[in-house]
């Protein structure tokens, strides 16, 4: 059997800090519900497009994802890390829905 550990952290409201890292990397922490600390390294052009992004979107949500690594005093490595940000589109109600249920009792 073969088994690959990848995991996608989720974010919203501000991006984390980032630091500088060796080979045009960049190094931030993100702390989950738990208290648990992930710790990525990103190629430091994707982070200044994830910023990018942030900036265009008003409303917006974020996710790092990569292969689970070694565990840390805190938490985990996550390598081979990638971000993206996405623009959260406002959800439509639906009216049309209450209609349809009740059209749908009606001719049962």
């Amino acid at each position: 059997m073969e088994v690959k550990s990848e995991v996608t952290i989720k974010f919203s409201g501000s991006l984390p800090t980032a630091t500088p890292a060796e080979n045009k990397k960049v190094q931030i922490l993100l702390t989950d519900q738990n208290g648990i600390v992930f710790t990525a390294q990103l190629n430091a052009k994707s982070w200044r497009k994830a910023e990018s992004n942030m900036a265009e979107f008003a409303d917006w949500a974020g996710a790092v994802s990569g292969k689970l690594g070694q565990r840390t005093e805190n938490g985990f490595e996550i390598i081979d890390a990638g971000i993206q940000v996405f623009e959260k589109k406002p959800k439509e109600v639906k009216a049309e829905v209450g209609a349809a249920v009740s059209e749908a009792g009606a001719s049962s």
